[in-house]
């Protein structure tokens, strides 16, 4: 039987060839993970630094050490300063108002002072002041204005509203009321205060927009002062 002449290059390409073979039967091996268990303190750096300086003035490296991370981290996990912005906005949602547990008094004006405490004002003028370190961007970047209002405005218009249609429900005010606007007058006023006023917001100018505006809005300008 003759055997098959073999030559050095053709053993070469044997050879080359089974090896290509057994790397196609490997599996893939998987990049390293992303570590994502900095992210939290990352995104609340973020929106420290941005209240403080706005978001022209923000800088990913003051975010990594407010955070006390590396530049590299961060840049790993957002590309940009506007992705970063944009997450950290949209994770404050996180921590608002959960409609199922909302104040149950009997009154409109019962629940939405049972609304006003310490750690709500405290929380509430801090996403005003996020608010108004995005000012210059909102314009410019369509997410971030829909982040921005989905995070800071609308978690309260919403339980207004709820709470305003639950006065509707049990007869207490018209049914007639148009809940969607008047939903937004205490978070617009409070911006205002907030943002061109340069004034806190307290419980004292809270309770004299639910007794002095929103009630009256609402057709219930007379109403009892015992629960203030």
């Amino acid at each position: 039987m003759t055997q098959p002449n073999l030559t050095d290059d053709s053993l070469a390409s044997l050879a080359d060839a089974s090896l290509t073979d057994e790397a196609a039967e490997q599996p893939a091996k998987l990049g390293r993970k992303r570590d994502h268990t900095r992210d939290p303190e990352i995104l609340d750096a973020a929106l420290e630094v941005l209240a403080e300086v706005g978001y022209d003035g923000m800088t990913i490296d003051m975010v990594a050490a407010r955070a006390k991370a590396g530049k590299a981290t961060v840049y790993r996990r957002w590309a940009s300063k506007a992705e970063l912005v944009i997450d950290a906005v949209a994770c404050m949602k996180k921590g608002d108002l959960d409609p199922t547990h909302l104040p149950d008094t009997g009154t409109l004006r019962g629940d939405l002072v049972s609304m006003i405490k310490p750690h709500s004002i405290e929380d509430g003028e801090k996403k005003l002041q996020i608010m108004g370190g995005l000012m210059s961007m909102l314009s410019r970047a369509p997410e971030l204005a829909e982040a921005a209002n989905a995070a800071i405005v609308e978690p309260r218009a919403a339980a207004n509203r709820i709470l305003m249609q639950r006065a509707i429900d049990r007869g207490e005010i018209s049914a007639g009321c148009d809940i969607a606007a008047l939903s937004l007058i205490a978070p617009s006023m409070a911006a205002y205060r907030v943002l061109i006023l340069r004034t806190p917001v307290d419980r004292q100018f809270l309770i004299s927009l639910i007794d002095g505006v929103v009630l009256p809005a609402v057709g219930l300008g007379n109403q009892p002062k015992d629960a203030a």
